[in-house]
């Protein structure tokens, strides 16, 4: 009886072979929480005496602890793999900035999947995967965002984010705004299936926290660092480490939320990490930070809390990764079929349910800058081809490869055989910003996706929230790859500020040409360094750029060079450069 009412159902409803398991309920609620840059030893849970987690503590005796979960060395890698089940490079990301953190718009997310089977979706916090449409989070299947799309942001107390394609302002501190925007998305959305990707901007620099965190974290002694640290060193750990207990702090906000709406026993809670930890600091004594991948570069706590269907204190120690995510909350969430592309992740919910579970076991990829490394049961291989064994040796001390010249050899020629798979090195050299797309008419060309060209400088060596400065050269220029879906009319205006009035700012495209005297004076200061408790190292402080409007052009479909230049006025140049914004008009 069953099978005929649930082929019933499949045929009144058209969901196809994406059906919700019915017979075991509705699918759970999923809450999926990222935090960046923080490392496995960030928290208490994992032995770390020098701060107190006891939210996420909480979280991790109340649900699953994941043992040995890998993320990528960096974050928008990991954030890709999050949301696809692929490896990141599948999907076009080999980058952070400049275009390369832009997730191909043929990929598919799990935001999608489940919006298909009746989720409500929202993503708060950083996206990472890409700016305009088709690359925006909202082109990803998530009904709401609210946050900012580059790889970090210049502040985080009264942030302007971005909503719906335009300036929004956060309340107070970045992590309190978005674990409220959280709460509300779940308090709307209490008595329907939600999917909520919180992803939280901290401990990434710029190292800024609350005051009262702050003292409580300054105040103490470091005793546990991972090595000599000079004093700037131990600063910044310091505010690592209370930037991790304001996080927890927001996370048992959150979590009692969702107690009080009564919606703990039905949500699937993970809480992750997208790479290691921002600078050497205690980690368990593991090799590599952030951008390495070594075990301590790719190697994040795992939290994971269901109690309608995990039993508490459950530990899983199999090698699990970034790309099972999504095939775990396919699985999780009753529906029949897996997304259109082939996966590289499986579902862990077998494990989460029985550790002892039969599973399919394969090899954990890791990849930045040219380099791979893998880990495979006990085993590690590194960039370099030496062999390690995990369980004996943890901290990566002692190359084995000669002892296990067998295992070290398969490793290596899996890491060759995933390298071509892969592409690795024929990466694109140019991947044009996509413009004037109906979805979303709002298309910003931001300071960090341009290429500065005769004299011109960023503002910083990091390119988000990198602006240009002063301009002296007049020979200078910035260009922008872009590409039209089809032809269209566009209003362009320019973000800029200057010191002086007369400079003229013009904007060109093939034939097309627009230009703006700048009046009067817009000569903001720098925001960010007044709330900074460890001094910036290659990142820009951030400016209130006004928006200056140029006119309005078409433009053929297809892909074509913008090109932004300033001519000075009678007080010279001193023209700062923040960006262009193209607005498609119907």
């Amino acid at each position: 009886m069953k099978s005929v009412l649930r082929r019933l159902v499949v045929v009144l409803c058209g969901w196809g072979s994406l059906v919700p398991d019915c017979w075991a309920g509705r699918g759970p609620n999923i809450l999926l929480v990222v935090a960046d840059d923080q490392g496995w030893g960030d928290l208490s849970s994992s032995g770390n005496l020098q701060l107190a987690t006891p939210h996420l503590d909480g979280l991790a005796r109340d649900g699953v602890r994941l043992e040995r979960f890998y993320v990528c060395p960096v974050c928008s890698p990991t954030r890709a793999e999050l949301l696809t089940g692929r490896w990141h490079l599948r999907g076009g990301v080999h980058d952070v900035s400049r275009g390369g953190e832009r997730l191909n718009a043929d990929e598919e997310t799990v935001a999608q999947v489940l919006s298909r089977a009746g989720y409500v979706t929202g993503a708060f916090g950083k996206w990472h995967n890409g700016t305009q449409w088709p690359h925006h989070p909202r082109a990803f299947g998530f009904g709401e965002f609210w946050g900012f799309t580059s790889g970090h942001w210049g502040t985080y107390f009264d942030a302007v984010l971005e909503s719906e394609g335009k300036p929004v302002v956060a309340k107070g501190y970045l992590t309190d705004d978005l674990v409220g925007r959280a709460m509300d998305f779940v308090s709307r959305h209490r008595d329907r299936p939600f999917f909520c990707y919180l992803a939280m901007p901290v401990p990434h620099s710029p190292m800024q926290v609350p005051e009262e965190a702050w003292r409580r974290q300054e105040a103490r002694e470091l005793t546990m660092l991972g090595g000599e640290r000079s004093e700037a060193e131990k600063r910044f750990t310091k505010a690592a480490l209370a930037m991790c207990e304001h996080l927890d702090a927001g996370m048992g906000r959150l979590l009692g939320h969702l107690d009080g709406l009564g919606l703990r026993d039905d949500t699937l809670v993970i809480y992750c990490s997208d790479n290691g930890p921002n600078n050497v600091r205690w980690n368990g004594g593991m090799r590599g930070i952030k951008g390495s991948v070594d075990e301590g570069g790719v190697r994040s706590v795992c939290y994971v809390r269901w109690p309608r269907r995990i039993a508490a204190g459950t530990v899983v120690r199999r090698v699990c990764a970034a790309v099972d995510v999504l095939p775990t909350l396919v699985e999780a969430a009753g529906l029949s079929a897996a997304p259109k592309q082939p996966l590289d992740g499986h579902s862990l919910l077998p494990l989460l349910l029985d550790p002892a579970a039969e599973w399919e076991e394969r090899p954990v990829f890791s990849h930045w800058n040219g380099k791979t490394g893998v880990r495979s049961g006990r085993w590690r291989l590194d960039a370099a081809g030496r062999l390690y064994d995990m369980e004996a040796d943890p901290g990566q001390t002692r190359d084995v490869a000669a002892v296990h010249a067998e295992v070290a050899g398969e490793l290596r020629r899996r890491v060759d055989d995933w390298r071509r798979e892969m592409g690795v090195g024929r990466e694109p050299k140019e991947r044009p910003f996509t413009v004037g797309y109906r979805e979303f008419p709002v298309a910003s060309l931001p300071a960090r996706d341009g290429v500065p060209e005769g004299g011109v400088v960023r503002s910083a060596r990091a390119p988000n929230c990198s602006y240009f400065p002063a301009w002296r050269e007049t020979g200078g220029k910035v260009r922008w790859v872009i590409a039209l879906p089809e032809s269209c009319r566009l209003s362009v205006s320019v973000a800029a500020a200057w010191v002086a009035p007369g400079a003229e700012v013009v904007v060109r495209c093939g034939p097309e040409q627009l230009s703006g005297k700048l009046t009067g004076i817009h000569d903001p200061p720098l925001t960010g360094a007044e709330n900074d408790r460890v001094p910036r190292a290659g990142e820009s402080y951030m400016k209130a750029f006004r928006e200056v409007p140029l006119g309005e052009w078409r433009l053929p479909g297809g892909r074509q060079e913008l090109e932004l230049t300033v001519v000075p006025g009678p007080g010279g140049m001193g023209v700062d450069i923040g960006g262009v914004t193209l607005t498609r008009i119907e």
